[in-house]
């Protein structure tokens, strides 16, 4: 029988057993740290035989003997001699430990950055890297995981190396496409460090965010001002707000990372070799001007300019310089005021880091020219291309807006140009032509003497007189006829076209437009059915207005329920004059633009009847239509008139249209002559302010003034026609007062105001009215 332990016997056992299990853990630590340290060891001896002239044996005697005097560890000494010998920037975090933090702290973090280094050289592969990475830097400050992302050419996102995540979380996010963002990627577009206190509440997805929600870190890793790639390391816990040493020690260990993250040779940063005479060649095939930069680096491979390396031939120095004056400079020095914040300089550098390409149809470009700053505005175009970054800019000069502004005349009234060069046999036709005809672009021009082919087969003698007076007796000729496109439809078109001659009376070209004028066909024929049916009775007049009416109920509906967009309630109502045949030309519109914005509106086409009506539909649609560019009110105002005194025959009008923005509750309008809207804020109903604006198609040419206003919780806008108030018996500004009195009588919804509104404003001049209300929730 064994004998028992008494009570102490038994806790002096568990005493020696928990001293031994200490003493074994400390062994195996040592044990494994001497392993770990072994290659800083061996480096640590080399530096020592270089400066004492020594033999192996006596450098590592004299380690131990240093160590011993020190009162530290061979390994934590072998760390001091390589920060004291390389002066890199593993060194400087060391240094600034050393002054800051404890020693012992200050020891393991020299350590384990010098550790981490020897076995990122190591590393046979960046996923090698990675595990280095989390075992000997980042394991001790808690991170359980890490990430190393490589950047491609395109700003995508590779896995190239991890540790601490599942290898399914490693498939799942072996590959980011640009445009995704992700923790890794804002520190990649933003260039900088980041930190997430807690990816949880951050909500960006990454690798591991299910598993791993705690504190992230995100560390752009590049070279020489590029991005090649990205750190990440993640704590299962949230953090707190990192020191200044810690900050320092992880983007060291970004900078020995994007020395693992393989550069491709066609891609190196230097002005030579195919890269390079690619990327020349690239730039002389542009028709726009272009440059070539490549990056200037200081002694210390930081990135301080660019080379403008060269220049293609289209190109023009907005100072007018030569262009061998511009190319072999720096950028900087060339164009100095390029350096401003958020300038085209910082846009260079974030295409050259990321890789990013970045485009501006306008962009203004500030130069010295006999040191006097000017200024011009450019179209702009930045890419990466192998090692160096293309420009691409054409100056917009009037010339060029002119043109562009030509193009949007073309395409609003659907005019198609061409021209046919007689010698050389060649078809140019403008984009709308092949619009017309219902073609790709891609087609083969038709030659004007085919045009009987596309030609309604009653309008082929007609079409043939033409030609024969175009090309036989060479004098300009006009043509209206249908046209068969291929796809079935059939459009009304008119052709005018000349024929063009030398000094000689030589024929060069013939060059002539097209006019779709479908609608406008259409309209003179209703038209003219509804003369016909005028003169036959007046009978046929009275149901032909009732017919007009029913239509423009049609279009505009006395009374439309409320609609709810984003966080508005928008309610109309329409009221028509009394006499059927004074059918008249007021409108409303509120819709939501594919921008997301709202469009509000309301006119009034002077005069009445199916002019007054059809000028009505024609503006109200094209004001829609201009909307979708996104341009403001003040230039939606400028593009209506023109539509009004070019497209429109004797017609004026007036309106006031409005964009109003639900995510910064902005609201910006403009009028043409029309009465300005009406805030009702608080019981308070005042007009807003009478910016400038003359009545739509008086002038061919006429500027907008633009108001702003921020709506606030519980506002009311309202927005009408004169018919709600004109009358014959007082003036215009005593109506528009008891308009805001009525305006200001509190009302329990929005729908019962504007029944108030038309209720106590009732114009004598029969007239029609529209009634817009706005109400901010």
């Amino acid at each position: 029988m064994q004998p028992s332990l008494t009570p102490e016997g038994e806790h002096a056992g568990i005493g020696r057993l928990a001293a031994t299990i200490e003493r074994l853990r400390r062994e195996v630590q040592e044990a494994q740290q001497a392993a770990d340290g072994r290659a800083l060891i061996e480096l640590a001896r080399g530096i020592l035989i270089e400066r004492l002239q020594c033999g192996p044996t006596q450098a590592a005697q004299q380690l131990a003997t240093l160590a011993e005097e020190a009162g530290v560890s061979p390994l934590e000494l072998a760390a001091d001699l390589i920060n004291q010998a390389a002066r890199d920037r593993l060194a400087e975090v060391a240094s600034e430990f050393l002054i800051e933090a404890p020693p012992a702290e200050t020891r393991s973090s020299a350590v384990r950055l010098r550790a981490a280094e020897t076995g990122i050289v190591h590393a046979p592969d960046t996923q090698a890297v990675a595990v280095s990475l989390l075992e000997h830097a980042l394991g001790p400050l808690g991170a359980t995981a890490v990430a190393v992302w490589a950047a491609g050419p395109d700003a995508s996102l590779s896995l190239a190396g991890y540790a601490g995540f599942s290898s399914e979380e490693a498939r799942r996010w072996h590959y980011v496409p640009p445009g995704v963002t992700t923790a890794a990627r804002k520190a990649l577009t933003e260039r900088s460090t980041v930190w997430f206190d807690s990816l949880r509440q951050a909500g960006l997805p990454t690798i591991g965010h299910r598993h791993l929600s705690g504190g992230r870190v995100t560390v752009p890793a590049g070279t020489g001002g590029r991005l090649l790639g990205v750190l990440e390391i993640a704590w299962p816990h949230d953090l707190e707000p990192p020191s200044p040493q810690i900050r320092k020690q992880v983007e060291a260990l970004a900078e020995l990372v994007a020395h693992t993250l393989e550069v491709p040779s066609g891609e190196r940063p230097v002005p030579a070799g195919d890269a390079y005479s690619e990327l020349v060649d690239l730039a002389d095939g542009l028709h726009d001007p272009a440059l070539v930069l490549t990056p200037h680096l200081d002694s210390q491979g930081h990135l301080v300019d660019f080379h403008i390396s060269h220049a293609n031939g289209p190109f023009l120095d907005p100072a007018g310089r030569p262009r061998g004056e511009v190319v072999g400079t720096m950028l900087l020095e060339t164009y100095p005021l390029l350096a401003g914040d958020g300038g085209i300089y910082e846009k260079v550098q974030h295409v050259y880091a990321t890789g990013e390409p970045f485009r501006a149809d306008r962009m203004a470009l500030t130069t010295l020219v006999d040191q006097v700053p000017l200024s011009v505005v450019m179209r702009l175009s930045l890419s990466r291309q192998g090692g160096g970054v293309l420009v691409v800019w054409a100056i917009l000069d009037e010339t060029t807006r002119l043109a562009r502004l030509l193009q949007h005349a073309q395409r609003l009234g659907r005019i198609g140009g061409f021209e046919e060069d007689t010698v050389l046999g060649e078809i140019t036709w403008n984009e709308q032509l092949f619009e017309l005809y219902g073609l790709e672009r891609s087609a083969a021009p038709i030659p004007i003497d085919r045009l009987a082919e596309h030609a309604h087969p009653d309008d082929v003698p007609e079409v043939g007189r033409f030609l024969r007076a175009l090309l036989h007796h060479r004098r300009p000729a006009s043509l209206t006829f249908r046209l068969q496109r291929a796809d079935g439809i059939s459009r009304h078109i008119r052709v005018i076209a000349e024929p063009v001659f030398d000094d000689r009376a030589t024929l060069l070209a013939i060059r002539g437009a097209y006019q779709d004028i479908s609608a406008q066909h259409w309209t003179e024929v209703a038209l003219a059915a509804t003369q016909d049916q005028l003169v036959q009775t007046e009978q046929q007049a009275a149901e032909q207005n009732r017919l007009a009416l029913q239509l423009q109920q049609a279009i505009m509906p006395p009374t439309r329920g409320p609609m709810d967009a984003f966080d508005l309630q928008i309610a109309v109502r329409y009221r028509p004059a009394e006499k059927e045949h004074l059918v008249g030309g007021d409108w409303y519109d509120a819709i939501v633009l594919p921008s997301k914005q709202i469009l509000l509106s309301v006119g009034d086409v002077a005069g009445h009847g199916i002019e007054a009506a059809t000028g009505m539909v024609i503006l109200r649609n094209a004001l829609r239509g201009l909307a979708v560019t996104g341009a403001g009110p003040a230039q939606l105002m400028s593009w209506l008139n023109l539509v009004t005194h070019q497209m429109i025959d004797n017609i004026t009008a007036t309106a006031v249209c409005a964009l109003y923005n639900p995510e910064t509750r902005v609201l910006r309008w403009a009028r043409a002559g029309h009465l300005p809207p009406i805030l009702i804020r608080e019981d308070k109903a005042a007009e807003l302010p009478m910016i400038g604006g003359i009545l739509l198609g008086a002038v061919s040419e006429a500027d907008f003034e633009e108001g702003r206003i921020e709506l606030q919780r519980e506002d009311t806008l309202l927005m009408y026609t004169d018919g709600l108030i004109e009358r014959t018996d007082t003036t215009l500004e005593d109506t528009q007062r008891q308009l805001l009195v009525s305006a200001s009588r509190r009302a329990p919804s929005l729908e019962e105001r504007l029944d108030h509104l038309l209720a106590n404003n009732r114009s004598d001049t029969d007239d029609d009215t529209c009634l817009i209300g706005v109400g901010l929730r």
